[in-house]
């Protein structure tokens, strides 16, 4: 009868190991349940490993890490093949949390994961965090090693999952933060879609306005006016900007990119990043979303984190770290000095300016009736329904306000281009003009 050698780890998340003696890995993991353990590895050890090994292979040598026979042919663009999209690892969390809460091990969840993965850097991910677990680590420590891919929000729940024996409940509840996360990320882009469409139809209608239409009409004002006369003041400006547009066009794109550029290196700095958030937090109309957006994810993570059996300090710090905005990476972590020394949540909460009072208050209650988790996932639920409504208001309201800054701005030109006929036209119809002009 084979043997099985497994990992385990109590209700206090003390890690058992042993060997059983039994048919299959399925009876094991039924022998193993019976004695009240949750199984985190089961291998068989009198199985040859190296049945499948190349000729010439030593016995018993296992594949070198990050070297599966799929993974030969990825090659690494930087900034493309060397991040997993926030989608894909929520739909890899997802899969696991139903594998493993089926009372499937997690190697063996792994290993199924690792077969229908069709992205290449993730399915190389999974199979170094199998072979990191065969060797002998936990699910945390072998997901520490990918901080690319996994956070240490991702990293530090799966590590208090561990702990408390509670690993599929913790995948479970990852997997919902992640799904909720990505469900708002979605709708603020799909909002956000039709202005930045707007603009970039603007900016190309007017390129071909003043790069080849306006300059030929300058063509026709020059053949039409007589010695001695002006163009209207509003035409000239115009032309004058068509002018250095088409005459000048590598200058005023090497212009544009420059102050992009420069845009971007501000932003890089601790300053300019803090000017920055904050001017996204106060913004007309899109601001509301981004407040309720980043209020939204600060409770629902640190919610998750906290109920997940992460120490409180802790769970700041990753809250602090993953919160996206530095005026709320500032707000949290003058929470945490006030919890360090031993102090309420909600004062520097309501000192930062970003929480509204209806939020502390709620923080408050939570806080002293010793149910802050429960209160802080209330209200992130509460906010995703704000940012719904959020999101529903700055669309119809950004889209008047795109079609009549397209109206203006195109309506400006064509004005400005009709201006010197109107005035002609007026010149021809008056009787004293004409007679004048004979």
């Amino acid at each position: 009868m084979p043997k099985f050698s497994y990992v385990a780890m109590d209700s206090r998340g003390k890690e058992t190991k042993g060997t059983l003696e039994v048919a299959s890995q399925n009876e094991a993991i039924t022998r193993i349940k019976d004695m009240g353990l949750h199984p985190t590895r089961i291998v068989e050890v009198d199985k040859p490993k190296d049945a499948k090994a190349k000729p010439g292979a030593k016995p018993g040598t296992a594949p070198a890490k990050g070297k599966g026979p799929n993974f030969n042919l990825v090659i690494k663009i930087p900034g493309l093949t060397d991040r997993v999209k926030s989608k894909v690892l929520t739909t890899f969390t997802r899969q696991l949390a139903t594998l493993v809460d089926a009372g499937l091990p997690l190697l063996r969840g792994l290993r199924v994961l690792e077969k229908q993965e069709r992205h290449p850097l993730l399915k190389k991910v999974i199979f170094d965090l199998s072979v990191s677990i065969e060797g002998g680590s936990t699910f945390s420590e072998a997901l520490a090693q990918h901080p690319k891919v996994f956070n240490r929000l991702f990293v530090n729940m799966v590590k208090a999952g561990e702990l408390g024996g509670v690993l599929e409940v913790v995948l479970n509840r990852l997997a919902e933060f992640m799904e909720k996360a990505q469900k708002i990320k979605g709708k603020v882009i799909s909002a956000m879609f039709y202005p930045v469409a707007v603009i970039t139809v603007a900016v190309v209608i007017l390129g071909i306005l003043m790069v080849y239409v306006v300059p030929k009409f300058k063509t026709i004002f020059v053949d039409l006016l007589g010695p001695g006369e002006q163009l209207p003041a509003f035409t000239r400006f115009v032309l004058g900007i068509s002018d250095a547009i088409a005459n000048n066009f590598l200058v005023t794109m090497s212009i544009l990119i420059a102050l992009f550029i420069l845009l971007q290196v501000f932003i890089r700095t601790k300053a300019g990043r803090k000017i920055f958030d904050r001017f996204k937090l106060n913004i007309p109309v899109v601001g509301p979303v981004i407040r309720k957006v980043a209020i939204s994810r600060f409770t629902r993570t640190l919610g998750t984190l906290v109920s997940s059996g992460v120490p409180i300090l802790q769970a700041l710090t990753i809250v602090k770290e993953t919160s996206g905005n530095v005026i709320v990476a500032d707000a949290v972590s003058a929470v945490h000095e006030s919890v360090k020394e031993g102090e309420t949540i909600t004062a520097p909460l309501e000192t930062s300016g970003v929480f509204p009072p209806m939020v502390i208050s709620m923080v408050d209650v939570g806080e002293q009736t010793g149910a802050l988790p429960e209160m802080l996932m209330k209200i992130a639920d509460n906010y995703d329904d704000e940012v719904d409504n959020a999101v529903a208001a700055m669309t119809s309201l950004l889209e008047p306000i795109m079609i009549v800054f397209l109206a203006v701005v195109v309506g400006s030109i064509v004005i400005a281009l009709f201006l010197p006929l109107i005035t002609l036209i007026d010149k021809l119809g008056d009787p004293d003009t004409g007679r004048s002009a004979d």
